[in-house]
């Protein structure tokens, strides 16, 4: 896989200081902390190659995870999935990790604070970016919405695009259901490329000869001549459009890409300005049920920005999410953060808003080492990276590019490793 590319077509100035925040609140979402003690350390997992191959459990997944649950089935070690696949909403993925590894895996849930900077050291910064995200509340103290969730998708950053984009037209692309991701994350304006590409007669010269095609699709071209779109696709241009899971149709998506981001946002119109590309990672390869690797969402790209700046003037801009970038690992440190009682307030009248959440060690296990071994390494303290052999590598020593901390069979190894090295075990 070669390196880690950003084609930035947006640039913040300002870094928020919290992750995955909406400005939608609701005091009736309270999260209650577990009276467990604090733990010192935490753990990301991948899924993919690590706890699932295809969709059954590898590598004793369901015995490691039972392992870091108390007696009373509290969760008595802070850990999250950290995965650069999707296509479905974090809660539904939660279930069926919940199913498949016979524990209890949180769906997405929102704990609402207030607090008030009177008093403490509070940068200058800090109260712009309270200010910028609108959280000012009526009597002059703050309200935090921060997400407690066990399972990140590549496309779970996307909820920070949500102030830019809620009320303009966006299209989602790749497989499951990208649309609905889009929606629950509270886009208002969101079409599949499936049904956008529908509403288009003839973008697609070859959709005659796609008998495979998914039945979104062919319920979408069936009903074209009846239907009106749900939106002016016409006239009202895409403002950004998002690779939320791998695509299906290569080809197709290509295409139609090609059309929304060379035409400024409406498929054969003349040359635009390109509306912002964003990816929810960017593997050139993954373990999945097949022997050998397979092609991941890194090749879509690579395939669609080789053509695109052959038929463009200009190249293409955009911007990837998803492991290694550190960005993803910094935020894992405030969700595994949130299953650390009082964590949130001591981060906030104690610590003055510092980045710290107090952890000596974060363990990542993943079985890439151009993905979860070199994403641990660019975040550096306190990330501790653990190599497996049942995807990706399965490799006798280490990898010599990106050396893990440590290399293992299994992911039950590596929990063993780590209850016995941080004495739980």
């Amino acid at each position: 896989m070669s390196p880690m590319r950003y084609r930035t077509a947006i640039r913040s100035k300002i870094r928020l200081p919290f992750p995955f925040r909406s400005h939608l609140y609701s005091s009736e979402s309270r999260i209650e902390c577990r009276s467990e003690p604090r733990s010192s350390f935490g753990i990301a997992f991948d899924i993919d190659g690590v706890i699932l191959g295809g969709r059954a459990p590898i590598g004793g997944s369901p015995q490691a995870l039972k392992k870091l649950y108390g007696d009373s089935g509290n969760l008595k070690v802070p850990f999250v999935f950290l995965t650069n696949g999707g296509g479905i909403p974090e809660s539904r993925r939660a279930a069926e990790l919940s199913e498949v590894l016979g524990v209890n895996i949180l769906p997405s849930q929102v704990r609402f604070s207030t607090f008030s900077c009177s008093g403490t050291k509070v940068s200058n910064l800090w109260l712009c970016c309270l200010e910028f995200m609108g959280l000012r509340l009526a009597d002059g103290n703050f309200g935090i919405a921060l997400f407690r969730m066990q399972v990140v998708q590549g496309h779970t950053p996307f909820r920070t695009l949500l102030r830019r984009y809620e009320n303009e037209l966006i299209v989602a692309v790749g497989k499951g259901e990208p649309a609905l991701v889009m929606s629950e994350y509270g886009f208002k304006k969101v079409l599949s490329l499936d049904e956008y590409a529908s509403y288009f007669k003839d973008i697609d010269p070859v959709a005659q000869y796609k008998m495979w095609r998914t039945k979104e699709a062919l319920y979408c071209s069936s009903h074209l001549e009846e239907s009106v779109p749900r939106y002016d696709v016409y006239s009202d241009r895409v403002s950004a459009a998002f690779v939320v899971s791998d695509p299906v149709d290569w080809g197709r998506d290509i295409q139609v890409l090609c059309d929304i981001l060379r035409s400024g946002g409406i498929p054969g119109w003349k040359n635009g300005n390109q509306p912002p590309l964003y990816f929810a990672a960017d593997d050139l390869e993954y373990q999945a049920a097949f022997p050998s690797q397979r092609l991941g969402m890194g090749a879509f790209r690579i395939a669609l920005e080789s053509i695109f700046n052959r038929i463009h003037h200009s190249t293409l801009e955009y911007v990837s999410f998803g492991k290694p970038n550190p960005f993803v690992f910094k935020n894992s440190e405030a969700l595994l953060a949130e299953f650390r009682p009082s964590q949130y307030d001591d981060h906030i009248t104690n610590s003055g808003c510092s980045h710290s959440h107090g952890f000596r060690t974060l363990y990542m296990i993943g079985d890439n080492p151009l993905v979860d071994v070199k994403g641990a390494q660019q975040a550096g303290h306190p990330w501790f990276s653990i190599l497996t052999r049942t995807g990706v590598f399965k490799g006798k020593d280490n990898h010599k590019e990106f050396p893990a901390d440590m290399v293992v069979d299994t992911v039950e190894e590596a929990v063993d490793f780590i209850l016995k090295r941080e004495g739980t075990f």
